[in-house]
């Protein structure tokens, strides 16, 4: 389970400012975490239809939405992304991070921190990986281009993608997500007229 180290003068009473926060903070960790289960599960339900829409969205789209990243009802609400497009939201909303940075119990379910791992050139990615839980032996969530939806090991990603256009072993790099702000920026600009 993750815990919050807080800094600052102990409250001496579990009534404090201090506690109020970080249980607050704790159940939002929760309630995310919840959000994207759901999220993985619906993806992993889409899998099995045989709908032209779902084929239309790409590991990047997939990848984003299970981070909640989109202001959108469900999956069929998520706009095709292409390279281009992938690379500006790195650039704009996501960090560069090293991979031994990142917790080696890390559960996406239960952690604040959003990473993805990124095939490729940052500016022009090749795919978009999801890590969700680095205990199991499946600990990446994402799209493959034959095979739907689903969790893989960073062995079984490295054969997909090695060799193409290029792309070596250093061509994995991880990413985090910057803090949630007001709106995603995926919504930004968009003016919504209601009826």
């Amino acid at each position: 389970m993750y815990t919050q180290n807080t800094s600052g003068p102990k409250t001496g009473s579990k009534t404090g400012f201090q506690h109020t926060a970080v249980s607050a903070n704790l159940e939002k960790i929760r309630r995310q975490g919840l959000l994207i289960r759901e999220r993985i599960d619906e993806i992993l339900m889409m899998c099995d239809r045989d709908d032209p829409v779902y084929e239309q969205i790409s590991s990047f789209g997939i990848g984003l939405y299970t981070l909640g990243y989109f202001d959108c009802p469900d999956l069929m609400g998520v706009e095709d992304i292409d390279a281009g497009e992938a690379g500006k939201i790195l650039q704009n909303d996501f960090l560069p991070v090293r991979a031994a940075d990142i917790a080696a119990d890390y559960n996406l379910l239960e952690c604040p921190e959003r990473y993805l791992l990124v095939v490729g050139d940052p500016l022009f990615p090749a795919h978009f990986a999801v890590p969700v839980d680095f205990q199991r032996q499946r600990p990446f969530f994402s799209k493959l281009a034959f095979f739907g939806s689903g969790f893989d090991r960073l062995s079984e990603l490295m054969a997909e993608f090695s060799g193409i256009d290029g792309i070596g072993e250093n061509d994995f790099q991880y990413f985090q997500k910057k803090p949630d702000g007001a709106v995603a920026s995926a919504s930004m600009g968009k003016i919504y007229i209601v009826k």
